[in-house]
């Protein structure tokens, strides 16, 4: 769980330094995310190039 949780916010750091705040619903989203998906939004980050990219990625990836 800790471990979890420290992915997450290493993620969400890197987020907000690649497009600058992002919204309440997709920080949300990502703490929603296993660690498996955090770790293919990891490799998907290096992608991205707008805040469209993320938001589609997680919506392809979200649990059902």
């Amino acid at each position: 769980m800790g471990y979890e949780k420290g992915e997450q916010n290493i993620f969400l750091k890197l987020l907000k330094k690649r497009f600058g705040e992002i919204s309440e619903d997709i920080q949300q989203a990502i703490t929603e995310l296993s660690i498996d998906q955090l770790e293919s939004l990891g490799e998907a980050l290096l992608d991205f190039t707008v805040v469209d990219d993320l938001i589609n990625w997680l919506q392809q990836n979200q649990e059902q």
